[in-house]
């Protein structure tokens, strides 16, 4: 089966440029995290990582049905580069939840229609109803980071973003509704390694993009552009939830607990459903680490 993109990930990787992060991806093992600034040195135990999921996928079984019956209305968005893990992190939160209250909102390229809206009309319209939880697989922060750095949007307008997104998300919080902001963030050489198994992996390839082949180049507009998000909308009503994502065991377990811990819900368990390990989420100064 030939490579999706006619190999460009293996190009980039077999450059010469990047001897560094091959030799990195060369000698690691399995469970070896690549990130030399990462608390921990290899991948959390499959066992522990999995009972300690399980349990907090019986919280959020009790934080749905508390929210159904409350009509407390729950949104949480998930950002971070690509392979950063968002997917798989939206996929154990709403695993044993049901369905029709807890919905994915993955948006498309905007329609010709939805361009000419005003930026935030269409995720407005899919924003959670009473005794909904919506799961943001990004959001109206794209014009923030990938717009910015492909040439999506023109300066104007994501300076208009800016002036916005602060008093759009306090009249959400305002109206009642959980927001949570949740920025997955992995490590250059993680990244690549990520994006190699998805091009050698035909069930995974589809989950490469020409965005994502593009990005490889663009680490550094990508930093700057991330680093200027942060700044402008991590704010006291609206702040930002950074998740070190290089061990997508740990990072999954980080984010549930980032919610579960600040939400109040009926039979809540606080010896599982308590504040994440420190060491891998916090705000925004844990993105520089």
């Amino acid at each position: 089966m030939p490579l999706p993109f006619d190999g460009a990930i293996s190009r980039f990787y077999n450059d010469p440029a990047q001897s560094k992060m091959r030799a990195a991806i060369k000698a690691s093992k399995k469970n070896d995290i690549l990130n030399d600034s990462h608390p921990y040195a290899d991948r959390w135990d499959v066992k522990d990582y999995e009972n300690t999921l399980e349990a907090l996928q019986i919280e959020l079984v009790k934080l749905q049905s508390w929210a159904k019956t409350s009509g407390t209305r729950i949104a949480i968005v998930f950002e971070g580069r690509d392979a950063a893990g968002k997917g798989g992190t939206i996929k154990r939160f709403r695993e044993y939840l049901n369905p029709r209250s807890a919905k994915i909102v993955a948006l498309a390229k905007p329609s010709d229609r939805e361009a000419s809206q005003w930026y935030f009309q269409r995720y407005i319209q899919n924003l959670p109803s009473g005794g909904e939880i919506a799961l943001f697989d990004r959001s109206w922060y794209n014009r923030g980071v990938i717009e910015q750095v492909f040439g999506f949007c023109t300066p104007v307008q994501r300076a208009h973003f800016f002036q916005q997104v602060n008093p759009f998300e306090e009249m959400l919080v305002d109206e009642g509704i959980r927001l949570f902001k949740i920025w997955l963030n992995v490590g250059r050489t993680e990244q690549l390694r990520r994006f190699l198994k998805r091009e050698s992996d035909p069930l995974k390839q589809w989950k490469l993009s020409g965005i994502d082949v593009k990005g490889l180049s663009k680490w550094d507009e990508y930093s700057a552009a991330i680093e200027e998000t942060f700044t402008r909308s991590h704010t006291e009503t609206a702040p930002w939830t950074i998740v070190r994502s290089d061990d997508k065991r740990r990072a999954r377990v980080a984010a549930i607990q980032a919610v579960l811990s600040q939400i109040d819900y009926d039979n809540k368990d606080a010896t599982i459903a308590h504040a994440p390990d420190a060491k891998i989420c916090g705000g925004p100064d844990l993105w520089h680490v």
